[in-house]
């Protein structure tokens, strides 16, 4: 008879991802007026010449297959899909003039998803 162990899924981030402290407090700002948010989900979605790209938005509830971080009371989820591509990346907020933004750095480094082509038809261009 074998005998099989079971795996532990382990849910919490340490240093997979690392959020900037500004970030953080406009990430905090963002949510602290929204009564049913829970935290904010990275993203990665793909497709296209750009290749892959990233995003965020508001979570009310998060999935059993989310991990997140938790940074000054504010979660950061990211499903397990996703973090296979965003690990490493650091993201912060970048504030110039009137442009103002979160910056995601080292995105899609260890996957070689530099988003580049030579045939881009529409979408806005952006390929270089």
């Amino acid at each position: 008879m074998t005998i099989m162990s079971e795996i532990q899924f382990s849910n919490r981030l340490t240093d997979e991802i690392t959020v900037s402290p500004e970030a953080i407090e406009q990430l905090i700002a963002l949510t602290k007026d929204e009564p049913d948010v829970n935290g904010v989900r990275i993203f990665v979605a793909g497709g296209g010449c750009g290749g892959m790209s990233y995003g965020m938005t508001f979570v009310d509830q998060p999935s059993q297959y989310d991990c997140v971080l938790e940074r000054d009371g504010m979660n950061i989820y990211v499903d397990t899909v996703a973090l296979g591509f965003l690990e490493g990346v650091e993201i912060d907020y970048k504030s110039q003039g009137v442009n103002k933004s979160f910056v995601f750095k080292n995105v899609f480094a260890n996957t070689g998803g530099a988003g580049t082509c030579g045939a881009c038809g529409a979408a806005g261009g952006g390929c270089a």
